[in-house]
């Protein structure tokens, strides 16, 4: 065994977008092992709901992350839902996923960038922003907002799509299908872009699972697990699709996921748009959650699936939020990835969890 040395590696770095801290211990060049530290950003929003009514809340739980802003919300007005017995309108359960794949699509797209800047490919970076630029305006067209749209509410969404807006959007995902092929053909045919991913920060089934591994971080090594499967309340209902999987378990096969995953939220939303019935878009919401009733929901969001708790205690605010986000999954199956890597991969096999510390941090 070799000197070992200890390392701080970030929450700054040039190539992190996160606050995300590591302790690598190294041996030579080779990593041995990686303890992480959070706690930089910590907000208190579950606290919040002591302050907030739980229709206002919403605002706040849309704020967890800002690139996962309309799942947030969504998540958080389901376990609401749940907790009041809310029946929501069919076609606002359809415009719900509407939202929530675009902010799929946008999520992916922004991380695929993030991704290309990480190993120096700086015009690829450039071309795939540019694209999900289209999905920003889309948002801003139809909920007002760019990044945090604050149109979904308990009981349904604020604001309704014209079915004429909504056909419109399925011309301009057609449009954008034909230039992110193009992008997806230099992510996964260029040599110098495999060169820095295949064999990377591989992450066995078994491991993955022993972890409890979410999200693209864990279908990329094989585990057949998507919480838009199992959803009772919305997907499960209204769309079947298969989950993306792949059994390399390395960063270029979470790479591959997520981007595969964009294009089948275009599928969604056009299957969506095909069904969409006329109708309300909003329940009306009366009363206060009853004292120690409780009630969970989970949802599949880009980086994975989260966990929603609410507990009512009969006045209009909540006893109790909690949530269990994605990227706190994936930390320990982040580590076990990093271990035995070459010091120079350390910051693209981190970025393949896609993680938001935001999210961890509540």
């Amino acid at each position: 065994m070799g000197q070992r040395t200890v390392i701080p590696f970030g929450p700054q770095h040039p190539v992190l977008p996160e606050p995300v801290h590591l302790d690598l211990v190294l041996e030579d060049e080779r990593v041995v092992d990686a303890i992480p530290q959070i706690g930089f950003i910590h907000r208190g929003l579950e606290k919040l709901v002591e302050k907030r009514d739980y229709q206002r809340y919403v605002y706040v739980a849309e704020r967890i992350c800002g690139i996962c802003s309309f799942g947030h919300s969504f998540g958080y007005s389901r376990a609401i839902e749940a907790l009041m017995n809310i029946e929501v309108p069919e076609r606002a359960q359809h415009l719900r996923i509407i939202w929530h794949e675009l902010s799929r699509m946008h999520s992916h797209m922004l991380w695929l960038g993030l991704a290309a800047d990480a190993f120096g490919f700086e015009s690829l970076f450039m071309h795939t922003w540019r694209l999900r630029e289209r999905i920003l305006e889309i948002f801003e067209r139809t909920a007002g907002g760019r990044v945090i749209l604050s149109v979904c509410t308990p009981g349904g969404v604020f604001s309704d799509i014209e079915n004429t807006e909504l056909r419109a959007i399925c011309d301009i995902l057609a449009t954008m299908r034909v230039e992110y092929d193009q992008i997806c053909a230099t992510f996964f045919e260029d040599s110098s872009v495999r060169s820095r991913l295949v064999g990377v920060g591989v992450l066995s089934q078994e491991t993955a699972r022993e972890f409890g591994t979410v999200g693209p971080f864990a279908r990329a090594s094989g585990l057949a697990i998507d919480g838009r499967m199992t959803d009772t309340d919305a997907y499960s209902k209204l769309v079947a699709f298969e989950p993306i999987l792949s059994n390399d378990g390395d960063c270029y096969a979470r790479c591959w996921c997520r981007a595969q995953e964009v294009r089948q939220s275009i599928d969604i939303i056009n299957e969506m748009v095909d069904k969409i019935p006329q109708g309300e878009v909003r329940a009306e919401v009366k009363g206060n959650p009853a004292e120690g009733a409780e009630a969970f929901a989970r949802m599949e969001q880009p980086r994975g699936e989260a966990f929603y708790y609410v507990k009512g205690n009969g006045t209009k605010y909540l006893e109790r939020f909690r949530v269990r986000t994605p990227t706190a999954a994936n930390i320990p199956g982040m580590v076990a990835a990093i271990r035995g890597c070459d010091l120079a991969d350390v910051p693209n096999i981190i970025l393949t969890i896609d993680p938001c510390i935001s999210c961890t941090e509540r």
